[in-house]
């Protein structure tokens, strides 16, 4: 006998007497208003039903005039809703009427059950049923006004093809709760049009439309509420996957996309309302995915992952009590028994069963779980059910809690004939700690290093929902989870679309924690987190690369430590994965060469190419190139190398870039049209000059070459091959060659871009000058710029002879007598073009370049003081570089010592700002304080270019 303390009653009083205001004309037994009376106590959500619909649910709450609730068989839920629906009109008027009938049935069961009528095996019944009946009857009622709307779906012998609806879950298992959702997937069976007098449709849109329809009927919250919260996560892809799939569709992704944790959620599948061929169609389609047909043990470890997550997710909402999710839960027996069926149902067809109890009744006599433990955790499964309805029937409310007000506790103890709250409570923390006893026999015991390890895993899953996934990184101390949530959702929901087979999914979610994890540590986590992610989308499908990350620390902490400091590399990690072999041993990855065995380094990358394939000597240089420049970089991150070291580093790999182009270019084209006479690979009567950054050993991360070509070779006669061609042209196609093996994008991007603008005549001039015509055009028709970029030139191939030659020339040119006012002005007036040109303005940041008191200012003071004073002392015409010209300047009294260190401090600070903002990935514009540097190389120009 149900009964309510005068707490509970005085409690619901207002609810009661609300009810009795609007129920006058219904008449009971006083037995009948006291147990009504009683109910209502207990459950506000039957009083809500009995003052919202007095005359549909009292009419016939009770048998005659027992007290006994008069319930509807489950067989007949079918036919009352397709009576009700077919009386209705429009799909609101449909919606009202199906709410109605819900809550008045509802509030009836709530009443058997909390009044132990009906059992619970026949409770889950008819909450089973009903649901099936909403779905199938709100299905066949939608269905008919589509087909009138938009046409027929038809095969192609012109069958009528339905939408098929597989039920999830505890509906697919027909052991619904009281106050469940319902977990749906929707499929239809092959492509097509419908066919019909209206506007056809694609057979996807029109059953995308009807499901759509659908869900509105049953979940939408209008006045009256809902039938069901219908919950489509379960669906291949997620939320972010479509909401309705072709069978092809749905077999191609649980052969190719499955997860784990859909294996277990696909054991309860079951197709509702379908047709006979349609189920069978089904079970095929999914018993190879579920049920492997080998003993099946990795089941385990996925199955304690997932416990894992669940765990992870009631602690962090600070969840305590909770009956379904907790510890020795409703949801550890299912796992045992799932974990069971997973591991040999595809050898034991026996265990192939949505029931938990069958299946428990099968492991039995398969001997996998004793007699009386069966029976223990049985029991104890049902104790944990009927709380889990009770406290469900409470309120309507999807819940699995226990409550901690103390009117709930009063309820629940009164539901459960419990003489207080702190006897249920011990019975319940017995009943769960059995559980937990046997599902730690089935899937081990849970550490604590478990939990650290996986401790972010739970964002990498597809059920997550967006306030849960903030609120968890929130709680890792970052001050914009939602961007950070952002990032993460959408580039689960791209891996989800490419494919990269079983063995790299799990590769892949194993990294991923431990990439989140770095990316939180971050002071910028979302920053990082997108660099890190546009390298992992570059090898998703490489399975390798993937599990090279997830299984190698070195390689992951060098990855993260270098996309921290520049996404530069994380750029050119993502472009070329194939660098990702150089983080694996991070000692090697830190030892740099000597710049003078670059050339040797190269040859390593080339020597067990065949001489002839071309194309994969360009790919292997351009990896070479890029390996090597990523070790330069880590190791100026690192601060093994100073600034003038790194530049020097990139000078020389550049330099022995160009001689193995050079030498590739020669070796093709003497295969093809030999050789000018007097020349080899040796002597090739060819050589290159560097200019600029290159020719000035500065070069930068990102840098282009600028280059001049020049030969002493004598054009008269041809080349001695079996197709000669003069020698003017051999050189010509040699430049040509070098050109194309430079700036060709292959799948290994390009080698360098190269600019030949600074060679005699600029564009209008030949790619290839002889060394005579080089000199007279410097000597005859250079103008002042020319002159100045002469400066920075130096020979980078060829050899000694020919650079010796180069050199005297430079030298020659450059120690000429010079007007000193006619060079002041020429210098000024270039300064002040350059500026009006290139300066890239911002009031805010400093152009390092070409702003006011920047690098070109001190470039531009060096190459005056070589034009204006080279002819009287020479030794101004050995070097290119600026700091050692600045440092000769110093020793000849050109310049005060004062301006000659605020020069080379200025110039290798900017330098260092340069290569930092290279390495940043972003232009020479920078936002750090540096008057000083800039007032001081002004101060030197106002003193000694200064037109005024």
């Amino acid at each position: 006998m149900l009964t309510a303390d005068a707490k509970l009653m005085d409690e619901s009083d207002a609810a009661w007497q609300r009810y009795q205001e609007v129920s006058a004309d219904i008449t009971l037994t006083s037995e009948q208003q006291q147990q009504l009376r009683t109910l209502v106590a207990v459950s506000p959500f039957i009083g809500r039903v009995a003052e919202s619909y007095p005359e549909h649910l009292l009419a016939d709450f009770f048998v005659g005039n027992e007290t006994t609730v008069k319930l509807p068989a489950t067989r007949e839920y079918d036919a009352c809703l397709a009576k009700a629906l077919s009386e209705q009109d429009s799909e609101d008027s449909a919606k009202k009427r199906l709410r109605q009938l819900r809550h008045c049935w509802m509030a009836k069961l709530a009443a058997a059950d909390i009044l132990q009528q009906i059992s619970l095996e026949e409770s889950l019944a008819h909450y089973s049923a009903f649901a099936d009946a909403a779905i199938s009857k709100s299905f066949e009622w939608l269905f008919e006004r589509f087909i009138r709307r938009y046409g027929k779906p038809l095969n192609t012998e012109g069958e009528l093809l339905p939408l098929l609806v597989i039920g999830m879950g505890k509906l697919g298992g027909e052991e619904l709760n009281f106050s469940s959702d319902i977990d749906l997937i929707f499929a239809f069976p092959e492509q097509g049009e419908t066919q019909g007098p209206g506007r056809n449709l694609e057979h996807d849109v029109f059953y995308k439309r009807l499901a759509q329809s659908f869900i509105a009927l049953l979940d939408e919250t209008t006045a009256d509420g809902q039938v069901f919260r219908v919950d489509m996560r379960l669906r291949p892809f997620g939320q972010s996957g479509p909401l309705v799939a072709s069978i092809n569709a749905l077999e191609h992704y649980y052969q190719e996309q499955g997860r784990d944790w859909e294996r277990y959620a696909m054991v309860k599948a079951r197709m509702i309302g379908a047709e006979e061929q349609y189920q069978q169609a089904f079970q095929q389609l999914i018993r190879p995915f579920v049920y492997r047909r080998y003993i099946d043990f990795g089941a385990i470890e996925a199955l304690r992952k997932m416990k894992l997550l669940i765990t992870q997710e009631t602690r962090r909402q600070g969840v305590k009590n909770n009956i379904k999710l907790g510890a020795g839960g409703i949801r550890e027996v299912e796992f045992i028994v799932q974990a069971h069926q997973l591991i040999r149902g595809g050898q034991e067809k026996s265990l192939q069963t949505r029931s938990v109890y069958k299946a428990m009744n099968e492991l039995t006599e398969l001997d996998l779980i004793g007699q009386k433990q069966a029976q223990q955790l049985l029991q104890d499964y049902e104790y944990l059910r009927v709380i889990e309805h009770r406290l469900q029937q409470i309120d309507d409310q999807q819940t699995q809690q226990l409550p901690s007000d103390e009117i709930g506790r009063a309820r629940l103890c009164a539901m459960l004939d419990e003489p207080d709250w702190e006897t249920l409570q011990e019975r319940v923390d017995q009943c769960m700690a059995r559980i937990h006893t046997e599902f730690q026999q089935v899937v081990g015991a849970e550490s604590e290093d478990d939990e650290d390890e996986q401790s972010l895993q739970v964002l990498w899953q597809d059920m997550l929902d967006d306030d849960a996934a903030i609120e968890i990184i929130e709680s890792e101390g970052v001050n914009e989870p939602r961007a950070l949530w952002t990032q993460i959702k959408n580039f689960r929901q791209e891996s989800r679309r490419r494919s990269s087979g079983p063995r790299g999914r799990s590769a892949l979610a194993r990294l991923m924690p431990m990439m989140l994890r770095h990316a939180i540590q971050h002071q910028h986590p979302e920053r990082l987190l997108e660099r890190l992610l546009s390298i992992i989308k570059a090898v998703m499908s490489r399975t390798a690369y993937i599990e090279l990350l997830a299984e190698n620390p070195g390689a992951r902490d060098q990855v993260c430590k270098l996309c921290m400091a520049s996404p530069w590399i994380s750029e050119q990690l993502a472009l070329h994965p194939i660098l990702l072999d150089e983080l694996i041993d991070p000692q090697q990855l830190y030892s740099l060469p000597e710049s003078k065995d670059y050339a040797a380094v190269l040859r390593e990358y080339l020597v067990r190419i065949p001489e002839q394939d071309l194309e994969t000597q360009m790919d292997a240089l351009r990896q070479a190139k890029q390996a090597l420049q990523l070790k330069i970089a880590a190791a100026d991150i690192g601060g093994v190398l100073e600034l003038m070291n790194v530049s020097d580093h990139l000078s020389a790999l550049a330099e022995a870039i160009i001689s193995e182009v050079v030498g590739l270019a020669w070796h093709h084209l003497t295969q093809k049209h030999g050789k000018p006479a007097g020349t080899s690979i040796d002597n090739t009567g060819f050589a290159v000059l560097g200019y600029g950054k290159l020719g000035g050993q500065e070069l930068g991360y990102g840098s282009d070459l600028d280059l001049v070509f020049v030969t002493d070779a004598d054009y008269q006669g041809q080349t001695d091959g079996q197709r000669p061609i003069e020698v003017q042209q051999f050189y010509l196609r040699l430049a040509q060659r070098i050109l194309h093996l430079f700036t060709t994008r292959t799948v290994a991007g390009i080698l360098y871009d190269v600019d030949l603008r600074l060679r005699p005549s600029g564009q209008a001039g030949l790619l290839v000058t002889q060394v005579r015509s080089f000199a007279r055009y410097l000597r005859e028709d250079a103008w002042t710029w020319e002159l100045q970029a002469l400066v920075r030139a130096r020979p980078v191939f060829g050899v000694p002879a020919l650079r010796d030659t180069v050199m005297d020339i430079r030298q020659s040119i450059l120690s000429q007598p010079r007007d000193e006012t006619e060079l002041r002005e020429s210098i000024v007036k270039m300064r002040k073009k350059m500026r009006k040109h290139l300066t890239q303005s911002n009031r805010n940041m400093f152009d390092l370049k070409q702003d006011t008191g920047g690098i070109a200012d001190i470039e531009f003071i060096t190459q005056y003081l070589v034009l204006r004073y080279a002819h009287e002392y020479p030794r101004l015409c050995e070097y290119s570089d600026n700091v050692r010209l600045l440092t000769e300047a110093q020793q000849l009294h050109l310049l005060s010592d004062v301006d000659a260190q605020n020069l080379i401090n200025a110039f290798q600070i900017f330098r260092c700002e340069s290569h930092a903002l290279a390495l940043q990935g972003e232009q020479l514009l920078e936002e750090h304080n540096l008057d000083t540097e800039r007032q001081a190389v002004s101060s030197c120009w106002n003193h000694l270019l200064s037109d005024d």
